[in-house]
C-alpha cells in the first residue's frame, strides 16, 4: 500500500484547517503526584510552544514526563500549576462540558491501543467524532482520506476483522477526518511492524506537509521521530533539548546521552 498524498484537483480546493501561529502551548506547567516526602514532579515549570503545521515529536527516558506532558496539553488530564492553552483558550477556564466539547471538535487523538469502538465498521468509528459532535460529514475529504489510508475495501468491517495496522489507520483516519486544530498522538506505531509503521508515519508528516494539520507525538523511537519536523527532549520532567530537522541517527545519538 502506498501512503504517499496525491492531491486530485476535487481536494486541492479544500481549505486548510483554521489554526493559529501556536496550535498549543503550556506556561509553566507543572504536575505533581502524591504529597509531602513521597511527592514526584512528573513536570516541572515546563513552557513550551507547539507550533501550527508542524510535526512535533516528544522524546525522553521512561519516567522523563512525555507522556504527562502530552495528556496535560490535550486536556486529558489537569495541571498542578502553570497554564494549557489551545490556540487561545485557556484549559483551566473551561467547565467538565466545555472541556469535553473542545477535545472533541478541536482536538484529534491517535493512541498505541487504537481506541476504536468494537461494535462499529471502520467506516463508523472514522465518523464517530462528527457524529457526536452532530456535525455532517465531508464526504470529498472523507474520500480521500480512506483512499490514502487503504481502507477503502474495509469501511464494512468491525475492528476484530482487521489486522493491527488497518486499525490504527482507522484511528490515524478518525483523527484526521474532522479536520482538527491539533492531533496528538501517543506512540502511535506502537504496536505496528515496521512497514506499516513507515507507512503511518509517512501519512503523518504528509498531512502536515501537504494539509496544513498540526501533529504532536509522543515516541521511544528515533526512526518515528526521524519523520517529525522537530524533536523535544525531556528529562527529570525538564524540556532539556531540542532537534529541527531529525534523522533517526541524530535522534539516537541524543538519546544516548540521557545515559552519561
Amino acid at each position: 500500500m502506498t501512503t504517499t498524498l496525491s492531491t486530485p484537483p476535487d481536494v486541492a480546493t479544500l481549505p486548510a484547517p483554521p489554526v493559529a501561529a501556536v496550535a498549543a502551548r503550556a506556561v509553566e506547567a507543572t504536575k505533581r503526584y502524591g504529597s509531602g516526602d513521597t511527592a514526584i514532579t512528573a513536570l516541572d515549570a515546563v513552557t513550551v510552544e507547539f507550533r501550527a503545521r508542524e510535526f512535533t515529536a516528544i522524546m525522553g527516558p521512561s519516567g522523563s514526563g512525555k507522556s504527562t506532558l502530552m495528556h496535560n496539553v490535550a486536556g486529558l488530564d489537569t495541571l498542578t500549576s502553570g497554564r494549557v492553552y489551545i490556540g487561545d483558550t485557556d484549559l483551566a477556564k473551561l467547565n467538565d462540558r466545555q472541556l469535553t466539547v473542545l477535545r472533541r471538535e478541536r482536538i484529534g487523538f491517535i493512541f498505541q491501543a487504537y481506541n476504536l469502538v468494537p461494535t462499529l465498521t471502520a467506516k463508523e468509528n472514522i465518523n464517530l467524532p462528527m457524529a457526536l459532535a452532530g456535525r455532517k460529514v465531508d464526504q470529498q475529504w472523507f474520500d480521500h482520506v480512506v483512499a490514502t489510508v487503504g481502507l477503502g475495501s474495509r469501511l464494512s468491517h468491525r475492528p476484530s476483522e482487521l489486522s493491527g495496522g488497518q486499525q490504527q489507520r482507522v484511528a490515524v483516519a478518525r483523527a484526521l477526518a474532522s479536520r482538527p486544530e491539533i492531533i496528538f498522538g501517543d506512540e502511535p506505531t506502537g504496536n505496528l511492524d515496521s512497514r506499516s509503521g513507515a507507512e503511518i508515519l509517512t501519512f503523518m508528516h504528509d498531512a502536515v506537509s501537504e494539509f496544513g494539520q498540526t501533529i504532536v507525538m509522543v515516541t521511544h523511537d528515533p526512526v518515528a521521530a526521524g519523520y517529525a519536523d522537530r524533536v523535544l527532549f525531556l528529562a527529570d520532567g525538564r524540556i532539556v533539548d531540542e532537534m529541527s530537522a531529525p534523522t533517526a541517527e541524530r535522534v539516537l545519538d541524543r538519546m544516548k546521552r540521557f545515559g552519561e
